[in-house]
Parts: structure tokens; sequence; C-alpha cells
């Protein structure tokens, strides 16, 4: 069963992509395929538009993205019916990770733009503080193309969508073509909310048009997805010398120590392995437990995982796979897995019935030369692996070419901040995982192949700018004192900087 399949052409000669349910295989509507120029009007039309937007007032863009919280509880219901239908994620999953999340983002910026985006005097050092001072101003980059994924396709649309737009940014969002509506509902809430047409846009695709959309001569690309593409994602941006922020896989690792709460580390690895699936590039993938509390660890997680439930109701722990790819994804890396010793406590397989479900599953007695802990596997797996103590937990875990997000489950704070500055990962949660990405204050950004540049904090909205920074006089003088011609005073002047601004220590004190 396919989730995407190609349908005979539009009227006008577009192609159309059909979309089948992960449930039940049926029908669950279609999208036509923006061509490239589609593509062009659209970022020609969003170039024109983010004149007005940006000349507008931080606070009145903030109060725009701020009133689209009130059109999405609204709506909220309409939103779950569609991820639901293309995703079939459980009721719980679309409230929490989709809609609770994204109000919480909406709410977020929108009352730290005023205040993160407003000019600000930096202090100046030295010998230079007497004549100039210095601000510094945010400017919007003018059109930022946005590339989303099928996971979580409302929430992974709408926060950079959101930020993008309260920085002075026009948008064009491209979501994946397996959930397309429910990124869709992105800009159907914002228009509501009274962001203009034409600043933010949405185009439908497949690989083809999101390549349009890079190449379309936008600002910046702000793409969240697979390594595979967001590595061709970065070679455009590059020849077109245009940022991007790329949120790509995850393997990442959870340690659990030998004086860990072990109820709560086991209930944490079984929910936070298989969540939404597994299709969460956050989601544990590896899991390193010290030895001495090995036995009752798994112990526990087989005898948690074995009571979880998949369906397409309300009362189902577990909804299908997105997509059939992932499927076959999922059940190489596990066969792969028991060719090199694993053994399989819990399921291991996908579902006899209709839909894309697979059952939960633990594997134990894993190690490194198996798929299952090498690539992201992004399914519903609890992969494992005992180690003599911490220090192996820590080799082990930055034995990888991911490095998204890790987890370090311990009853000692000072430990776990320990342990979490020596693991090579974007960022690091104490008896938790995958919640960093909905604490917005945190910048969050992987290392190695996980990404480049940061989602979220501070820096990252700021990403969605340039920082102009413009030195004023402070004394209007009428010529400086190094500008030609050049004479024996100019050398006087420099030498004199020179002896009384770095030549002791009491000098370089007050110049500092």
């Amino acid at each position: 069963m396919a989730i995407v399949q190609p349908l005979p052409r539009a009227s006008d000669g577009r192609r159309r992509l059909g979309l089948s349910s992960p449930v039940h295989g049926g029908a669950v509507g279609d999208i036509v395929v923006s061509t490239p120029e589609d593509v062009g009007q659209a970022v020609a039309r969003a170039r024109s538009a983010q004149v007005a937007w940006a000349a507008r007032p931080v606070r009145e863009r903030a109060a725009i993205i701020r009133s689209a919280v009130e059109v999405l509880i609204a709506r909220q219901d309409e939103i779950i019916d569609t991820l639901r239908a293309e995703s079939g994620k459980p009721r719980v999953e679309a409230m929490a990770i989709e809609i609770l999340a994204s109000c919480d983002f909406l709410n977020y910026w929108s009352r730290r733009a005023k205040r993160d985006l407003a000019d600000h005097r930096e202090r100046l050092h030295g010998y230079i503080r007497p004549f100039k001072k210095l601000t510094v101003h945010y400017r919007p980059l003018g059109v930022v193309g946005v590339i989303t994924p099928w996971n979580a396709p409302f929430v992974l649309s709408m926060n950079p969508v959101a930020q993008a737009l309260l920085a002075g940014n026009a948008v064009v969002l491209k979501p994946s073509e397996v959930t397309p509506h429910s990124g869709g509902w992105v800009v159907k809430i914002l228009h509501e909310a009274g962001v203009p047409a034409d600043v933010l846009q949405l185009i439908h695709g497949d690989g083809e048009t999101g390549a349009a959309l890079v190449d379309a001569e936008v600002d910046k690309i702000s793409f969240t997805g697979s390594v595979t593409t967001g590595r061709k994602v970065a070679e455009a941006c590059a020849r077109q010398l245009i940022p991007c922020t790329l949120e790509l896989g995850g393997k990442d690792a959870m340690i659990v120590c030998d004086d860990a709460d072990i109820e709560r580390a086991a209930e944490g690895a079984v929910y936070l392995s298989m969540f939404n699936s597994g299709q969460v590039c956050l989601s544990v993938e590896r899991i390193y437990v010290v030895e001495s509390v090995a036995d009752e660890f798994i112990r526990l997680v087989q005898q948690k995982a074995q009571s979880l439930t998949c369906g397409a109701d309300d009362s189902a722990d577990l909804g299908p796979m997105c997509w059939d790819r992932q499927v076959a994804i999922v059940t190489r890396h596990l066969e792969d897995a028991k060719r090199r010793g694993a053994v399989l406590l819990v399921g291991g397989e996908a579902g006899t019935a209709e839909g894309l479900f697979f059952a939960p599953t633990v594997a134990v007695d894993v190690t490194h030369d198996m798929e299952l802990m090498r690539e992201e596997t992004f399914g519903p797996v609890a992969a494992i692996m005992r180690v003599a103590d911490e220090e192996e937990a820590i080799r082990l875990a930055n034995d990888c070419q991911y490095g998204l997000s890790g987890s370090v489950f311990t009853k000692d704070t000072a430990k776990a901040l320990r342990i979490a500055k020596r693991l090579d990962t974007g960022s690091v949660v104490h008896n938790d995982a995958a919640v960093i990405y909905g604490v917005p204050e945190a910048p969050f950004g992987g290392r190695k192949r996980s990404g480049v540049g940061q989602t979220n904090g501070r820096h990252g909205l700021r990403g969605f700018t340039h920082a102009q920074p413009i030195l004023l006089d402070r004394w209007q003088l009428k010529r400086e004192r190094i500008w030609y011609p050049y004479t024996e005073e100019s050398v006087a002047a420099i030498a004199g900087t020179l002896k009384y601004g770095f030549g002791s220590a009491i000098a370089r004190r007050l110049m500092s």
C-alpha cells in the first residue's frame, strides 16, 4: 500500500497526487502539484507583499500572530480530523504534540518578538568607545521558504512560519506531500487571524516542488526532514549564497545510570521511543543501561511495552506508521539486528491487518555493528544495550554520525550535568527526552549529520533577520585624526594610543 500515488493530471496539465489513509488504505484526498512557474510566481508575490508587512511595527505583527491562538482553538477539531486522516496518529498525540505545542509557540513568540527584535545598543570597548556608539538593528531577510515533514506536519510548520512572519518576512510554505492538508492548516489559521494572503502562501508537491522553492531566489530556507534531502538543500543554498536552517535526523541516546529511578526510566524508555509510533526526530533510538540495574530495567521495559495497544480508535496507544517506506526501513533494521544476534523480547513485525501498523518492539543484545544502532530507524523500537558503567555509555552515545539530542536518567542532578556536557549532541535532557523542542527558550539544533543552525531561542528568532550594526558618531567631529593627509601628528596620535591604551596593565584595564 502506498500513501502517495500519482493520479491523472489536472485539466491544466499539472500533476496530481492521491493520498491514502495509513489506517485503512482508502483515499483521503489529493493535491495538485505546484509547478516551478507556480513557485516562482508565489515568491514574486511574496516579495512584493513583504515590504508593507515589514513596515508594520513588530507589535502589530505580534498581535496578529497572537490572535491565531483563538482561531486555532476554535478550529482544533477540524485540524485534528485532518491530522488523523492523513497520519493516523492518536487523538491524544494530535492534541498534545500538534495543537497544544502550536498554541504555546504562538503565544511565546508573539510575546517575545517586540523585545527580541528591538534595536539595542551594544557597549563598545577601548579606544573607540569615546568616539562612536553602536546600535544593532534586526532587518527582515525578505522571503523565507519553509519546507516541512510528515511526522508532525502542523506544529513543525507553525513554529518556523510564525517566527519568520514575526521577524517581518513573507513566507512560502511547502508541507510534505504525505500530509499536505495538515500542514496547509497553518496557512488557513494565520490567514484567518489576519496575515495577508500574499505574505503567507502555500504550495503543494513533492521533492521537485521543494527543489523549485529552494531555487526560486528566496532569502532563506528553513528545512526539516531527512539528512539526504537536507544535504541537497544545503548545497543548493550554498550555490546561491543564502542561509539555511536544517533540522535533520537523529539517533538519540538515552543513558540509564546506576542511581536512576528505574521505574521512571523504564516508563520513559517505552514512551520516548514509541510515541507518535517512534516517528520523531527526537525519539530515543538507543538505550545504554548500566549493567548493575540492567536486569530490572529490561524487565520493566518489556512489561510496559507488552501492555501497549495499536489501533485507530481513541483508546489505542500507538497509531500507524505514516508512510509505507518507513515500515520497510524499520523491518530492515530489525531483520539485520536479528541476523547479528539481537533478541526481540516484544514485537518486531508489522501488523497483519490492513493499515501501516507496526508492533511496539523491544530489542536487547544489540551492538554497534547493527543498522538498528547506527541508522535512524524512526519506528516504535526500544533498542537496549548493557554497558559496564557510565564511561562506556558516554563513549557509545558519542559513537554516532548523528547528534541531535540525548538524555540522562539519574537522581543526581550534578551527575546529569557532568555527563550532558560530554555528549556530542545539540541538546541534553535530564530524566526525559524529546520535550526540548517544546521549550522555545532553548536553542534547538543538531551536531554532525543532525543539522545546521538552530531553531528556537532568541537567536533562532533572530535567525530570520540580518543583524545590521549601525555605528553612530558621538561628537560630530569635522574629521578623523587618521584621515588624509598623513602627517607627523597622525603617527604621534597612533603612537599615543598604543602607549597609553595597550602599554600597561592599568591602561588595558581602563580600555576594556
